[in-house]
């Protein structure tokens, strides 16, 4: 059976994936689309060697910040540890706030291939017209995947013109919650009343400056696209070339942060399905193994 730890930024999924990772023998799988980066390590807020308590921990830093982020090629490699993992007996722990990650690799679910050529001609055109034009053209196809992708985002924008040409079907907004799950899976939600999570949030953006991601921006070298725009890294790299002060950065990537936060929220409550927990319960340890003990005696009970 899979675990999956789910819910907004600053909920402490990592802490308790790793209570739960002891308890059941189990190894973690992350689900953070920032924290698959090398080197990307402060404003991701990955938690460092020592902190992972010897607990073994798969798909960090196995990319270059240089490199973009395919959900695609994460589902592949996330389900291959797990597969992993659970053939060495194992319980595989899957962690993360990325909703589009998780869902990839929980539900049923495969991605639609790509064309080269229609791809080509997609990326010719946003270079020469910008995102505004194919934007127009998305949201005459399918309104929600406009809705939900923005008119900013060109490359997301290509990927659903493209797959909506392929197949002759709208993209959508993102991946089913009713296909049923890949295999057994519990998901484990942390959730937190948004005025004890503001505050959380806000302190925890302005812990990383004052830990050094202004360093750690300078240090990485050329940034990707995906990387580019990640929240944190994206105002640092605005402070550094001068185009805001550090208390407009902050506040920025602070503002940035809640938003962000709701969506997770609005994700995850999509799922049909979810044990949720208050995320400051002392009890909440107790809980989830509880849920998970069920979970595995129903799962056994209809094999």
């Amino acid at each position: 059976m899979i675990v999956a730890v789910v819910g907004a930024t600053g909920t402490g999924k990592s802490a308790l994936s790793l209570d739960l990772a002891e308890a059941l023998g189990g190894e973690v799988v992350n689900a953070d689309a920032m924290q698959l980066y090398r080197g990307m390590d402060i404003g991701t807020a990955k938690l460092t060697v020592v902190e992972r308590r010897g607990i073994p921990h798969y798909l960090l830093d196995v990319l270059d910040p240089s490199e973009e982020a395919s959900v695609a090629d994460y589902q592949v490699d996330a389900r291959a540890a797990i597969t992993d993992i659970e053939a060495r007996g194992g319980v595989p722990i899957l962690v993360g706030g990325s909703g589009l990650y998780v869902s990839s690799v929980i539900n049923n679910f495969e991605f639609p291939g790509t064309d080269a050529e229609i791809r080509a001609a997609l990326e010719a055109e946003l270079l020469e017209l910008g995102p505004g034009i194919l934007f127009s053209r998305l949201a005459e196809l399918d309104a929600e995947a406009a809705a939900s992708i923005g008119p900013h985002n060109g490359r997301r924008i290509v990927r659903a013109l493209e797959v909506i040409e392929l197949t002759g079907q709208p993209f959508g907004s993102g991946l089913p919650d009713e296909a049923g799950h890949w295999r057994p899976t519990i998901v484990i939600g942390l959730r937190l009343d948004r005025g004890a999570l503001k505050p959380r949030l806000d302190a925890r953006v302005e812990t990383m400056w004052r830990e050094g991601l202004l360093d750690e921006v300078a240090g990485l070298g050329e940034l990707g696209v995906t990387a580019k725009r990640a929240i944190g890294y994206a105002q640092a790299l605005a402070q550094l070339a001068g185009e805001v002060t550090e208390a407009e950065a902050i506040d920025q990537a602070q503002a940035l942060t809640r938003k962000y936060a709701r969506r997770q929220v609005s994700w995850f409550r999509r799922y049909p399905s979810v044990t949720w927990l208050e995320a400051d319960d002392p009890e909440r340890r107790a809980k989830a193994m509880a849920a998970i003990t069920t979970a595995a005696e129903t799962t056994s009970a209809s094999q």
